[in-house]
């Protein structure tokens, strides 16, 4: 009898610690659970670019040097001076015989006026920048009623921003596909040079009509996971520096009335050395977030060694090659490219692609990138991993930078801005040109 009544005794305490063992398991599975679901909401959504296309230009609207200082003559007849600036600037400039020019430039005296498959209904945010224009409707509306895009698409139209807002347009669409899941973006970028075409005689505003030239390209942003695999970018860092409290900075690159009243972009003559204070402190951020921790310790041991043992040693410039395999430097002209590539201290072939931008295309403005990108696909030389580092300066004054990590091995494009001519580059670009 003791026996039998010790057996439902012993299956209840089984019962019982088999009941704590349960809930206990329970409780920890929910745990879990409820821990990785606030882990992966609160992380950042993963931004990829999925494609890119560059706008090449028709051979139409090509202006070889010479007929760019014949229209130069004509339209400058009573100031022989204001034409040979600008016959030496074109020298120096970096630019090729095949930049390009939109065709009411082309009238003396002027007269202002990507295949993804995706379809017009997938576009959930559409971003367009471009600095000098700014029509009514906005450049934005008009591609919604090109493309009739959705009634309810969020669309941004950038303006006044210089040849960095690119990359300003860049971080918009990120920090608003983090708060927008499966969604697509398309950005925009371009500069309408027609109307801010210069013709009078300031030789500030002379500068920007033999640089600036016809271009633009268009972006596709997605953070949709089915986009990984096709995605040919990630998009990994954004960094912003704006020097606009410091008035030298500001006024570095103004539109503004001249003597006669005549509108231009005037370019001042401290724009080198502001570039450079704005690269220093846009580096600064960047650094930390993407050197090696060999390279970071050598940054720090100097900057402890000139406070505290000798102000006059020498700082220390991080190896940023260790960091990156590729560099879009904008290309707003030569002095722009060499000042970069003294302060990084890159070879000649970390600034290939930008060289040869200019050379063919000119300064495109915020979309010269795109084009510098374009240039190292077509030369077969972007694998899966390589990190690529893009550097735009704008008005105002802005240092901005993008760092892009390659999602997959990019193949040779057969189409594209660089395609019927990949093969005559890189060329050698003399210090003068002789006209």
């Amino acid at each position: 009898m003791a026996g039998a009544s010790s057996r439902p005794d012993e299956i209840l305490k089984l019962w019982t610690s088999l009941h704590f063992d349960l809930v206990q398991i329970l409780c920890s599975s929910f745990l879990i659970i409820f821990i990785a679901t606030v882990y992966f909401m609160s992380k950042p959504r993963t931004v990829f670019l999925v494609d890119y296309a560059c706008f090449k230009p028709p051979v139409t609207c090509r202006v070889p040097f010479s007929t760019f200082m014949e229209h130069s003559r004509l339209i400058l007849s009573n100031n022989p001076k204001s034409v040979e600036f600008q016959m030496r600037i074109l020298e120096r400039s970096g630019l090729g015989e095949e930049t390009c020019l939109p065709p009411a430039i082309h009238y003396i005296p002027p007269n202002p006026t990507m295949e993804t498959g995706l379809k017009p209904t997938d576009i959930d945010i559409l971003i367009v920048n471009c600095s000098l224009f700014s029509p009514t409707p906005s450049l934005s509306a008009m591609v919604i009623n090109k493309y009739k895009l959705r009634s309810n698409i969020r669309s941004f139209n950038l303006s006044g921003m210089g040849c960095s807002a690119g990359v300003i347009s860049i971080d918009l669409a990120r920090d608003l596909l983090q708060v927008h899941p499966n969604s697509n973006a398309v950005v925009v970028s371009t500069e309408i040079i027609t109307p801010n075409y210069y013709q009078g005689n300031e030789r500030a505003m002379l500068l920007p009509n033999c640089l600036f030239r016809m271009g633009g390209a268009a972006l596709l942003l997605s953070n949709r996971r089915s986009e990984r695999r096709r995605a040919k970018y990630r998009l990994v860092h954004v960094v912003r520096t704006h020097m606009g409290s410091d008035d030298k900075a500001y006024r570095c690159v103004f539109e503004e009335e001249d003597k006669e009243g005549k509108v231009g972009i005037s370019l001042s003559k401290d724009l080198m050395a502001i570039a450079g204070e704005a690269l220093k402190s846009n580096i600064t951020t960047m650094g930390p977030l993407v050197l090696p921790a060999s390279e970071q310790l050598l940054f720090l041991l100097t900057l402890i060694g000139r406070k505290i043992v000798n102000p006059k040693w020498k700082p220390y410039i991080p190896d940023f090659k260790q960091a990156f395999e590729h560099f879009c430097i904008h290309a707003g002209g030569r002095a722009v490219i060499d000042e970069l590539q003294k302060n990084l201290q890159l070879s000649a072939e970390h600034c290939e692609a930008s060289r040869m931008t200019l050379h063919r295309f000119g300064n495109t403005s915020s979309s010269s990138l795109w084009y510098e990108l374009g240039y190292i696909e077509a030369k077969g030389r972007m694998r899966k991993g390589d990190r690529v580092w893009q550097i735009a300066f704008g008005s105002g004054f802005k240092c901005n930078s993008a760092v892009w990590k390659c999602n997959r091995n990019i193949e040779t494009p057969s189409e594209g801005p660089w395609a019927d001519c990949i093969d005559r580059y890189p060329v050698h670009i003399p210090e003068v040109v002789k006209l």
